[in-house]
């Protein structure tokens, strides 16, 4: 049976998995995440297109009929190298700034992502067609809270308000969560905002592109198959499967 692979540095693309796996229910999921290589967001562009090569290549032996890279980082690093070499559906992340631009009245937009995702020319793109008000935030460091289980507490708050208090003295109308495992401190980040500011991420969107592709593929399982799941680490380590394991069935 073909699969849809799906591919992060470590567990924060578990959140896109989870919202493929709520409206697409019948297929067959393998996740890998490259936990050997994590963190992604400080690294260079070379190193990520290769570790990508790498996990595509193993998604190809899991028969992958589609891909997606379920980290921003990643997509931006790779995605188009990705794309230039194999000959299947790849979906990337993006993110959530056009959507934050529709709801935007006159406050700022604040778009958190790791420094790497905010220096690509993928997000620079983005910037000059939606980046009116919009304020990059680097967020080195916070995605280690997820890979290390801690998504809430006062040390994830200390460092929170270290990334964001700076620009919470101005009105803010929206937040983007510029990388898949900030997903999992929403409530975490959201106690610090204004109640009117929303929270906008990629996830969603990434997952309605999977199921068109899919669709003008024929190739999509039918209502009668049940869906599994197999997730998959370069680094096997009982603690991070245990993880991954409580964020997609629990959290």
């Amino acid at each position: 049976m073909n699969t849809i692979g799906f591919y992060d540095s470590g567990v924060g693309g578990i959140s896109v998995l989870k919202e493929a796996m709520t409206w697409l229910p019948n297929e067959d999921y393998v996740y890998f995440g490259d936990t050997k290589n994590a963190p992604y967001g400080t690294k260079r562009q070379d190193e990520i297109e290769q570790f990508a090569l790498n996990a595509v290549s193993y998604l190809l032996n899991k028969n992958a009929k589609a891909i997606v890279i379920a980290c921003n980082t990643a997509t931006a690093a790779a995605a188009a190298t990705l794309r230039s070499r194999f000959d299947l559906p790849i979906i990337g992340m993006e993110p959530a700034l056009k959507p934050a631009h529709e709801i935007r009245k006159k406050g700022s937009i604040l778009v958190m992502a790791t420094p790497l995702t905010l220096e690509l020319p993928k997000f620079q793109s983005l910037m000059l067609q939606y980046g009116e008000g919009a304020i990059p935030v680097p967020c080195p460091g916070l995605m280690k809270f997820v890979e290390d289980d801690i998504l809430e507490g006062e040390a994830l708050d200390r460092h929170i308000v270290s990334l964001i208090g700076p620009y919470l003295e101005k009105p803010i109308d929206a937040v983007v969560l510029g990388c898949t495992h900030y997903v999992f401190l929403k409530n975490a980040i959201k106690k610090w905002l204004p109640p009117a500011a929303q929270l906008l991420d990629g996830n969603h969107g990434t997952v309605m592109q999977l199921k068109r592709r899919l669709g003008e593929m024929n190739a999509l399982n039918s209502d009668n198959h049940k869906g599994t799941v197999e997730l998959s680490m370069s680094y096997e380590c009982p603690e991070t499967r245990a993880l991954m394991e409580k964020l997609l069935y629990q959290t």
